[in-house]
C-alpha cells in the first residue's frame, strides 16, 4: 500500500517538474505487437521452459538459490514468530531450527553472484569450479553449525 503510494506520489512529482513523457503507462514497447501476435499464432510459451534445456549445475544452483532464499525468509520469519508467541525461551527453539542448508547455501552462492557482478568467474569452466566451491563450502559450514 505505502508502495503504491510511493509511486504515485513520484510519479506526479515527475509529471510536474519535468514532463509527462517520463510516466510510462504501458510496459510493452510499441512496435512489439507483431512479436505478440507471432507467438499467441505458433503456441510459444512466453519464456523458454525448463524442459527444453538439459539441467547442469549452473542451471540446478540457480533454482537452489532461489529455494533456499525463499525457504530462509519464510523460516526466518516463522522463527521469529514463534519465538514470540510460543512459550519457553529463544534457546529451546533454536535446538529446532532446521535452516542450517539454507543458512549456509545462500549467502556462500550469493558471494558466487556477488563475484559474477564484478565480471569474475563467467567462464564455462569456472561457472562448475565455483559451483563445486560453494557447495562445499555449504556442507562444511553446515556440518559446523549442526554441531554446534
Amino acid at each position: 500500500m505505502a508502495a503504491l503510494l510511493l509511486r504515485r506520489v513520484g510519479c506526479h512529482y515527475l509529471q510536474a517538474h519535468f514532463g509527462p513523457q517520463l510516466c510510462i503507462r504501458n510496459a510493452v514497447p510499441v512496435g512489439t505487437t507483431r512479436f505478440w501476435n507471432k507467438n499467441i499464432g505458433s503456441n510459444r510459451p512466453v519464456s523458454p521452459h525448463i524442459t527444453i534445456y538439459s539441467w547442469s549445475l549452473p542451471v540446478v544452483m540457480s533454482i537452489c538459490r532461489r529455494g533456499t532464499g525463499i525457504a530462509f525468509s519464510a523460516g526466518v520469519s516463522l522463527f521469529g514468530t514463534s519465538a514470540l508467541l510460543l512459550p519457553g525461551n529463544f534457546e529451546s527453539y533454536l535446538e529446532l531450527s532446521a535452516l542450517v542448508f539454507p543458512l549456509t547455501y545462500h549467502p556462500w552462492n550469493g558471494i558466487r553472484h556477488l563475484m559474477w557482478d564484478l565480471g569474475k568467474g563467467l567462464k564455462i569452466p569456472h561457472v562448475y569450479q565455483s559451483g563445486v566451491a560453494v557447495l562445499v563450502l555449504t556442507v562444511l559450514s553446515s556440518m559446523g553449525l549442526a554441531a554446534m
